[in-house]
């Protein structure tokens, strides 16, 4: 079971909020979110008993589906809902939108308050993640959990942004198949150490296919434009200011360095850590059983 919902983000933008697999049972569950099937309350488990729900917000570039393999045996337990954000997968791209922190924020709180998923258990990989946990550090009403999946605290700098703006430009646009996107992101990107089927993979679900080939479904000048609102700046204060419990994990040879990965652990009141063997930065995309392993345990504290 696919289902898309829409939400309304900050400034009226029209979001997508995905399910992809059928939210816990129970016997007797108010209210009916879907115009005909009753669904059960935030995250409620088999049985009748609650649960929190998971709102899953994907990286730059990413979409709700690359959480599809999650979403589905989360659904066992909790009402998982993956977001596709303002400028990616389904939602609007309108090019006078923001694309500010700010603006990626309130549409997740938004997400979280028109689902009635509160409070809910986040779960963000790169740029997903720091919308999570500066949502938790300005709405921990909202947020009840909250998993980091390889993205730095650290500022980048001028640096990483003109590399990204090149990388960009070096994208062989159109391609002629998909299966040249999996080749070219998987094997002759110049960013590829070795071979990554996983990564041609993930790029590939983000393209459509146009009159002249296959493109991004986003625009690469909007991913820039909300790429610059975070990379010049440190967020290690918010992460001092969220309350909840929180799993910080890497991938072995992700972006998030180990030292970078226990010190934001060491800063945030109820941290804990985990990483990931044989993962680049797509975590949940290079290793997903691992990735399961690695995040089922602290979830279970929340279903106990």
């Amino acid at each position: 079971m696919t289902r898309r919902i829409d939400v309304t983000g900050a400034g009226g933008v029209s979001l997508a909020a995905w399910e992809f697999g059928d939210p816990p049972k129970t016997g007797d569950i108010p209210g009916d979110l879907t115009g005909g099937r009753t669904e059960p309350g935030a995250g409620e488990k088999p049985g009748g008993e609650p649960g929190p729900g998971v709102l899953l917000l994907h990286g730059l570039m990413g979409r709700a589906s690359h959480w599809a393999p999650t979403a589905r045996w989360l659904s066992e337990r909790h009402r998982a809902v993956a977001l596709d954000q303002r400028g990616h997968g389904r939602s609007e791209k309108p090019e006078q939108a923001a694309y500010t922190r700010e603006a990626y924020v309130e549409d997740a709180e938004a997400a979280i308050e028109q689902l009635g998923l509160a409070p809910v258990i986040l779960i963000g990989h790169a740029m997903g993640a720091l919308t999570g946990w500066q949502l938790a550090a300005k709405r921990p009403d909202l947020v009840r959990g909250l998993i980091i999946c390889d993205m730095r605290a650290s500022a980048l700098g001028a640096a990483s942004q003109r590399e990204w703006e090149s990388w960009f430009k070096a994208w062989p646009l159109p391609f002629a198949t998909l299966a040249d996107v999996r080749k070219w992101f998987g094997e002759d990107d110049p960013w590829v150490e070795r071979p990554n089927p996983s990564r041609g993979e993930f790029y590939a679900e983000v393209m459509h296919e146009g009159p002249d080939g296959w493109r991004p479904v986003f625009d690469p000048e909007q991913m820039l434009k909300t790429r610059e609102t975070w990379v010049y700046d440190a967020h290690w204060e918010e992460l001092t200011q969220v309350r909840c419990p929180t799993l910080v994990v890497r991938g072995l040879d992700g972006e998030l360095g180990r030292a970078e990965a226990q010190e934001m652990v060491r800063v945030l009141p109820h941290g804990q850590y985990a990483e990931v063997a044989d993962a680049g930065h797509l975590v949940h995309y290079d290793q997903p059983d691992a990735w399961r392993a690695a995040i089922e345990p602290f979830l279970d504290g929340f279903t106990d």
